[in-house]
């Protein structure tokens, strides 16, 4: 069994995780990152299982839920979070209003796509780095969050 330490990627996702307008403190956003199992029944309905230790191939979703601490509205907030280097991202998000980026600063609508000998095809999952949501509104005292599912390498 692979050795998946959520919390050290926990870690690594919330020193990338929000990018605020400077007119905001730094204690205006809270967020809270959970890493889960996705298990799906025989039924096909899925449910979410705190993880510890996950062998390869376990399907891993990162959540961040972001919570306006003040009581103004935050407008225009971009939130991102990185894909751990151990781990490949499915193509699973929530919203589905997310932006890749391959390189962590040109960010663009999924699928991304590149130019390969004259034609244009879809760049694989596996080289995505991080994702990024732009939140147009998160009221005062409200709460927003943003998923992602990985698959344990």
């Amino acid at each position: 069994m692979k050795n998946f330490n959520p919390l050290r990627n926990a870690l690594l996702a919330s020193l990338a995780s929000v990018l605020l307008s400077t007119a905001h403190a730094d204690d205006t956003l809270k967020m809270e990152l959970t890493a889960n199992k996705v298990v799906k029944n025989a039924e096909g309905k899925v449910s979410y299982v705190p993880v510890r230790n996950a062998p390869a191939g376990t399907i891993i979703q990162y959540k961040a839920t972001y919570t306006n601490t003040i009581n103004e509205n935050i407008n225009d907030l971009a939130v991102t979070l990185p894909i751990p280097a151990n781990m490949t991202f499915t193509g699973e998000v929530s919203p589905a209003s997310a932006q890749a980026s391959i390189d962590g600063k040109n960010y663009a609508d999924i699928p991304l796509l590149r130019k390969v000998d004259g034609k244009i095809v879809k760049i694989p999952f596996s080289e995505y780095r991080t994702l990024r949501w732009n939140i147009k509104l998160l009221p005062a005292q409200k709460s927003a969050a943003v998923a992602l599912n990985t698959i344990v390498d």
